[in-house]
């Protein structure tokens, strides 16, 4: 990038004014990191300090079992095949209320496309695990759920929802996302919900006055241009309901240890390679840059490792997700630096280590509780770190 476009950018950044598609795609050409990353982490700092936030939080998948097959995902069996599962409501409240300690105030919730399971399963649940843990939010179920909802009841998103929320949700998950552009999206998705069907049911849910995330899959077959597109769809979205809390960049990961049955479900990574550490962290710097009207860009440790995660911090993220014990969705190679959990501790020292202010905060993004910042005595000049 010559010098001028980037004086061009950066006057646009501190003035506030709004990036255009070519500006996002400029950026990803950039190959000056720390550039960008600067940047970025002026927008974050305007927009939330020398704050990060975490929440303390357990996923739940109470199925694996999906009609879906999606080029990307290890996580879906079919029924009958070794490992599938599906929890009874009894059982899913008995692993809920066994995740009980350290004072969890958020319990995660993504399903598989189950053929057989009837719809009411899905607001009994939501009821039985609410009557179970009423002080803990439930933020569940994908748009693409809820769209399967829609087909195995005969109901309206608008009617599912209203179920739901009678029943306890106080949030949808942001995932079946993925990249909604269709020259990407055709060759990833196995199931019916796209673009239209997604931003319809977060519109819908962001009407009744749900907030939601927002996530993208990245780090597969699409181009940058595409991850650009992406979030300006988003953009533009918020822009009309204001509902999105939080974009989530989501490392797209290699099967590496789902393999108890010998299949390899994770059809792209013949040909694909993940995501290194610096195309992660331009992706947080230039999602941050572009969706200018979302509050928080959250990094979840998980598919990132932890010091990317940490270092995703100071390139726009604001936000490190979450005191997670168990996820199954994707898994991380024993080489790849991700522990099997972090508790609150753990997740503190983190974020101190990175030169910042932790904060723990609720499915709502209001703050429980404050924490002091990185201890001056054990360095002269406490800064978040550069790279």
């Amino acid at each position: 990038m010559d010098a001028g476009l980037k004086r061009e950018l950066e006057q646009k950044v501190r003035a506030g004014e709004r990036l255009t598609r070519e500006d996002g795609i400029a950026l990803y050409a950039s190959d000056d990191l720390a550039w960008l990353g600067g940047l970025a982490h002026e927008v974050r700092t305007r927009k939330n300090g020398d704050v990060v936030h975490f929440n303390v939080n357990r996923h739940l998948n109470m199925t694996n079992v999906c009609t879906a097959s999606c080029a990307y995902c290890s996580f879906q069996r079919k029924p009958g095949e070794k490992d599938a599962y599906t929890m009874r409501i009894e059982e899913a409240v008995g692993l809920a209320k066994a995740m009980e300690g350290e004072n969890l105030t958020e319990l995660h919730i993504v399903n598989g496309l189950h053929p057989n399971l009837p719809w009411r399963y899905y607001p009994r649940s939501l009821s039985a695990l609410k009557e179970a843990l009423p002080d803990v939010a439930l933020k569940a179920f994908t748009a693409t759920e809820i769209h399967h909802f829609e087909t195995i009841s005969g109901l309206s998103a608008s009617e599912i929802l209203d179920e739901l929320i009678e029943a306890g949700l106080e949030s949808l998950t942001g995932g079946g996302a993925e990249i909604f552009d269709w020259e990407v999206r055709q060759h990833i998705v196995d199931h019916n919900t796209h673009w239209e069907d997604w931003s319809r049911i977060h519109r819908l849910a962001h009407e009744k006055g749900l907030k939601t995330p927002a996530t993208m899959l990245y780090g597969h077959i699409e181009e940058p241009r595409h991850r650009v597109d992406h979030v300006l769809r988003l953009r533009e979205m918020q822009d009309e309901t204001g509902g999105f809390q939080v974009f989530i960049p989501l490392r797209y990961q290699h099967d590496f240890v789902d393999m108890k049955d010998g299949k390899v479900r994770n059809r792209l990574q013949a040909r694909t390679t993940m995501a290194t550490g610096a195309e992660a962290l331009k992706t947080f710097a230039v999602s941050r840059l572009l969706f200018d009207n979302v509050p928080h860009v959250k990094v979840f440790w998980v598919m990132h490792g932890v010091q990317t995660a940490q270092l995703a911090l100071q390139h726009g993220a604001d936000d490190m997700d979450g005191s997670v014990v168990e996820y199954k969705i994707t898994h991380d190679a024993d080489d790849f630096g991700t522990p099997n959990k972090l508790g609150r501790e753990d997740l503190l020292d983190l974020i101190r280590d990175a030169g910042f202010r932790p904060v723990e905060r609720n499915t709502r993004y209001e703050i429980l509780r404050e924490y002091p910042g990185p201890d001056a005595g054990l360095r002269e000049s406490p800064q978040p770190m550069r790279v």
